[in-house]
């Protein structure tokens, strides 16, 4: 053990207990409030439906709470506790090239994770969204989308894996420059390939059959400015009774996707609505800032590894035996959560501007007071607590904070709306729980 092993490990602790606390805050705020409805939400919301919303949030909240010990234990097995040094021994024992043992070694990792992470998302979906009525899947489909999930992460991360151990071993130091470009064209084609390609072998995607509501919504792309692929409706009906609408791909190859779910409790007026805060996004180039955002961190990252690879006290401190490519690109790949876990809020915090953007889109495009009176739909069908605690909220939360106010413009459309429903725009921006978009 070296410095930076104290260094990780202190880290690790600290990290584990901050998350730990915030939960704590979080389940006392949610229980101290469960027997009474936020007022501005009490002809809207029985106390029957804010009680289910508090007890689903402490139901997961204990998920969470196990999630983070059994993910420490995982780090530290496969870290100091030599299950890396394990996995590298056997796959040098295979008499196979190089660069196959070192791409073995990476989607091992990947794939025990996923597997040992299983029992706590069967039982997620089996007790916790079963005893709420959320889940609608049934054993064997669970089962089949597990396995399909985890044969089409090592199919296509093998290749990925490979061309950045080539580039490893054979583009000198500034491999990770073509590692960034291969890693960025990788996830380009990937969102570009989803909708059409790998999103309908879990789901049934069928275009929207009500013409209405399709003609209504293609006159807010029209005046958004938005061209898209279709929109279809995914029966997501079949594995959960959660609802959702989002968009995916880029380019040419973006769809529109409402749940069935999604469809059957909102009205026409507030899906578009959610439609025009999700073409918010857009319009005001979210998706194009977080993406540039992405690149750069991830550029920074790699060139971050290339300098920890050449650094012995990278490999003793974690545990490993052999200094290789594949075992410093495991190492990192486990290791720097840990490590940025305190930049959690800097995040968040961007993504609730970001959010606030997107309202206040919407709000221009469509009804302000449909989109409050979706969203609190969604809260209520969803299960949303409407009483988080305000710290977690602010470390954890895509979505605005307690003490945020969404500003709605005032035109002559939606002056006597906002007047109406400001009080209500206040508090319901206090769920934190945007659920369209999560």
């Amino acid at each position: 053990m070296n410095d930076f092993t104290w260094g990780f490990l202190l880290l690790l602790a600290g990290g584990l207990v901050l998350e730990l606390w915030l939960l704590r805050r979080q389940t006392l705020s949610v229980r101290t409030h469960s027997n009474r409805v936020p007022e501005a939400f009490a002809e809207k919301i029985s106390l029957e439906q804010h009680r289910k919303a508090a007890s689903y949030t402490l139901a997961n909240i204990r998920m969470e709470q196990i999630g983070l010990l059994f993910g420490a234990f995982l780090l530290l097995a496969f870290t100091l506790g030599g299950g890396l040094n394990w996995l590298d021994a056997w796959w040098q024992s295979l008499d196979i090239p190089a660069l196959w043992q070192g791409t073995g070694l990476l989607l091992s990792v990947l794939a025990l994770s996923t597997l040992l992470e299983l029992p706590l998302s069967a039982w997620r979906t089996f007790v916790v969204e079963e005893k709420f009525g959320f889940n609608r899947t049934t054993p064997r489909r669970f089962v089949t989308d597990q396995l399909l999930q985890l044969i089409l992460m090592l199919a296509i991360t093998n290749p990925l894996v490979a061309s950045i151990l080539w580039l490893m071993e054979k583009a000198g130091d500034t491999w990770w420059i073509g590692a960034w470009l291969v890693w960025m064209s990788f996830t380009l084609f990937f969102t570009w390939a989803y909708p059409s390609v790998i999103a309908p072998l879990f789901n049934k995607f069928s275009p929207l059959q009500d013409l209405s509501l399709k003609e209504r919504l293609e006159d807010l792309l029209l005046r958004c400015g938005f061209n898209s692929n279709g929109m279809f409706v995914m029966d997501g009906s079949r594995q959960s009774s959660h609802g959702n609408a989002y968009f995916s791909g880029f380019g040419k190859n973006k769809r529109i996707v409402f749940f069935d779910t999604l469809l059957k409790s909102l009205e026409a007026d507030e899906i578009e609505a959610v439609l025009a805060h999700e073409l918010g996004h857009f319009k005001r180039r979210h998706v194009l800032k977080m993406m540039l955002t992405m690149a750069l961190i991830s550029l920074l990252g790699l060139a971050l590894l290339g300098w920890l690879m050449q650094q012995p006290w990278f490999f003793e401190g974690l545990g490993a035996h052999h200094h290789s490519h594949a075992m410093a690109l495991a190492l990192f790949l486990l290791v720097i959560p840990t490590f940025t876990t305190f930049f959690t809020p800097i995040f968040s915090s961007l993504s609730r501007k970001h959010e606030f953007e997107a309202d206040n889109y919407a709000a221009q495009q469509s009804s302000a007071a449909a989109l409050i009176s979706g969203l609190v739909k969604m809260y209520r069908d969803n299960a949303s607590t409407l009483t988080p605690d305000p710290l977690y909220s602010a470390f954890h939360h895509s979505h605005p904070l307690p003490c945020a106010l969404p500003i709605y413009p005032l035109n002559s459309s939606n002056r006597q709306i906002q007047a109406r429903t400001h009080e209500t725009a206040i508090d319901l921006y206090r769920s934190l729980h945007c659920a369209h978009c999560e």
